[in-house]
Order: C-alpha cells, then sequence, then structure tokens
C-alpha cells in the first residue's frame, strides 16, 4: 500500500500533524503540536508585552516625560515576537516536509531477506 505524497502535504497543510496521520506515524504528532503550541505561547507573550510597552512609551511621550527604556523594552519584544513568527513558519514548513517524504518512504521496506544465507551485490554493467 503506497501513500500519496501531495495528499499528505494538502493534509499537513490544512492541519498540522493531519498528514503524519495519514502516513501513520503517529508518534510526530504530538510533537508537531507541541512545537506550534510553545511557539504560539511565546508569540503571544512577547506580542503582549511589546503591546504594553508601546503603550507605556506612548503615554511618556504624551506627558512630555520620554522614557528610552521603554522604548528599547518595546524593540525587543517586537523582535522576539517577529523570530517566533519566523519559527512558526519554519516548523510549518518542516511539518510539511516530513509529511511528504514520510508518505515517499511509507512502504519502503528495510528487513532483512530470511530466506537467503547468503549476501547478494547487484551489478549493471553497460556494454
Amino acid at each position: 500500500m503506497s501513500k500519496s505524497p501531495w495528499n499528505a502535504v494538502l493534509k499537513s497543510a490544512l492541519v498540522p500533524g493531519w498528514g503524519q496521520y495519514y502516513n501513520e506515524s503517529y508518534w510526530k504528532i504530538p510533537i508537531i503540536l507541541g512545537a506550534f503550541t510553545y511557539l504560539g505561547y511565546q508569540w503571544k507573550v512577547n506580542n503582549d508585552n511589546y503591546i504594553n510597552y508601546k503603550n507605556l512609551f506612548q503615554k511618556s511621550i504624551s506627558s512630555n516625560q520620554t522614557n528610552s527604556n521603554y522604548y528599547k523594552l518595546r524593540e525587543f519584544y517586537r523582535d522576539q515576537r517577529d523570530l517566533f513568527t519566523i519559527y512558526i513558519g519554519i516548523v510549518y514548513l518542516l511539518n510539511l516536509i516530513d509529511a511528504y517524504v514520510d508518505s515517499h518512504l511509507f512502504d519502503f521496506n528495510v528487513n532483512e531477506n530470511i530466506h537467503s544465507k547468503y549476501y547478494m551485490i547487484e551489478i549493471k554493467l553497460k556494454l
């Protein structure tokens, strides 16, 4: 039985981990979902901190007491949020690649030939 690689990619594109379920690689699903959960949580924390320090910096400007620490912290959390956005994109892309490769290798057999006592070498010559 073989699996369709593009079907696995489509399923993983719609719902991350669905392609791994389709390929019967069930142990990969919690890893993918855990990575997305962690990265999504970190993105939200950094975005909340960015919004908080952005508001504090704007209030300090309107009260004519500009605080450069608020500006530095705002920029730091914005950069961190943007990095986690990139990390989420990388994990999403790796999810798609894994579904594609795993479906190609679904029926790949690595068992030894138990009926043969000898190792076999296949040599092809073109004359």
